[in-house]
């Protein structure tokens, strides 16, 4: 049995709300996205979202799993694609983007344990 790739990202905001940033590891491959605009922790996290299925699909990669330490996004995410329908904003967009192939699966993992998390905390250290 094929595993899926494991697609990690996260993102934040420094203040809160804030300037955007997004990060993103695929096969060891650090993928860091610095102006993604202003918004809140929710749309940094929704931004790495869709920047990893973006990612992943311009690679040319199939079965991925994303993954990230945001439950309330995976959730939304989940249950976006579960029902193939989504709200406007950024749920909208990340479904637009499945059409063009989806994620294997979304999955939740505990923040420690995001290397796109670890990724992106190394460049901002508090």
């Amino acid at each position: 049995m094929r595993r899926r790739l494991k697609v990690f990202f996260d993102g934040g905001c420094r203040p809160n709300p804030g300037q955007i940033k997004a990060a993103v590891v695929v096969r060891g491959a650090v993928y860091v996205f610095d102006d993604l605009g202003k918004g809140n922790n929710t749309d940094a996290e929704w931004l790495a979202l869709i920047r990893a299925l973006e990612l992943a699909q311009s690679l040319g990669l199939a079965d991925v799993e994303l993954i990230g330490d945001a439950r309330q996004i995976i959730d939304a995410a989940d249950a976006v694609l579960r029902s193939g329908r989504a709200g406007p904003g950024h749920a909208a967009t990340f479904l637009a983007l499945a059409g063009k192939g989806a994620p294997g699966r979304v999955r939740w993992i505990k923040r420690g344990q995001n290397l796109a998390g670890i990724a992106l905390a190394a460049r901002h250290p508090r």
